[in-house]
């Protein structure tokens, strides 16, 4: 399956051929879908048919192979037969808002310096939880660095590195929880210029500046080592 939201995470449509269907979903040869990962929920939209009509998609999910992509339909939808051609058609609103997040949780990881446990990153919100049993963070000055970031409107792009290389360098990994894929021979970083680099597959946008105004929502204690941090943009 060709995954073209890795290339273009600006990408709001495709055609495509159903290439699967099964009781989980649907299978194209090629997808501008995301898949819920990373943190970041999957992708919902529709499959544009030839005559006009429409199947809602209701979630994306990542499938057992490697670079396999599921298109959850919604409830009472009829599933396109194997060789129907489509247009595969994202809700570009709403990726949007989750890129803008997503990248600003990259920053958020610049801003504070400790190990990752967790995150989320919601439509219009998201959190991370840091691993700093003896750190208190102070919400305002968090907020403040992460606007001055996001006005500085740094470069955003992906790089690639092999397995090898990641391995050299294990302070890339700022996360606890989830390790990088590795075993295809390379791994996707995501570079902010001059501010992060850390391996990450998901879309982001092009520049900080993109992300436009955040709020610190608020900063919890989650148990004895965990700190999370909530944030919202301003203007989803």
């Amino acid at each position: 399956m060709q995954l073209l939201f890795r290339d273009d995470a600006y990408a709001k449509s495709c055609p495509a051929t159903v290439a699967g269907v099964d009781e989980r979903g649907i299978r194209l040869d090629r997808t501008v879908f995301y898949p819920m990962g990373g943190g970041q929920l999957g992708d919902t939209g529709v499959l544009r048919l030839d005559d006009g009509s429409l199947v809602a998609i209701a979630d994306t999910l990542k499938g057992a192979a490697p670079d396999e992509v599921i298109h959850v339909l919604a409830a009472g939808e009829a599933t396109p037969a194997v060789g129907t051609a489509v247009t595969a058609e994202i809700d570009w609103a709403r990726r949007y808002r989750l890129m803008r997040m997503h990248s600003c949780l990259h920053l958020l990881c610049a801003v504070i310096t400790g190990h990752v446990t967790g995150g989320q990153v919601g439509d219009g919100k998201g959190r991370l939880d840091f691993n700093l049993p003896d750190a208190k963070l102070d919400r305002a000055y968090v907020e403040a660095e992460l606007n001055r970031l996001i006005a500085e409107d740094r470069a955003v792009r992906p790089r690639w590195i092999t397995d090898e290389e990641l391995g050299a360098h294990p302070e890339l990994v700022r996360t606890m929880s989830v390790k990088p894929p590795t075993g295809q021979g390379r791994v996707r970083l995501l570079e902010i210029e001059g501010v992060d680099l850390q391996p990450c597959g998901g879309p982001h946008v092009k520049r900080t500046g993109e992300i436009g105004a955040i709020e610190v929502v608020k900063i919890e204690s989650k148990g004895k080592q965990n700190r999370r941090v909530n944030l919202a943009l301003r203007n989803p």
